[in-house]
């Protein structure tokens, strides 16, 4: 399956849009990864541990969005848009949205 943010694949024709796809994902961090994060904050450095989480959360959601595009028959899915977003009272979770039209190609 193709995946792209543009509006068009180069070498290919678009011969029917199938409709608007999402995949989301809802992750929370744990007391472990909040403490090693704010370590950081106090020291300096990376969050290798909030970065392994948003990439698993974002992966996640992109093949959730490809396996509902392939659902309704798409071989791809164009202008795929990526939205984060913290949630709770504590800003403890983490929503990764990703969304795109699913397109049938020759």
């Amino acid at each position: 399956m193709i995946l792209t943010t543009g509006n068009e694949i180069s070498g290919k024709n678009i011969r029917e849009y199938k409709g608007i796809v999402f995949g989301e994902v809802i992750t929370g961090i744990n007391l472990l990864k909040d403490l090693g994060a704010e370590l950081r904050n106090i020291f300096g450095g990376r969050s290798q541990s909030y970065e392994d989480e948003l990439t698993n959360a974002r992966e996640n959601a992109l093949k959730e969005m490809e396996e509902r595009a392939a659902s309704l028959g798409a071989n791809a899915v164009i202008g795929v848009d990526v939205d984060y977003e913290v949630l709770g009272s504590d800003n403890g979770m983490l929503m990764v949205t990703v969304s795109g039209t699913a397109v049938i190609t020759d």
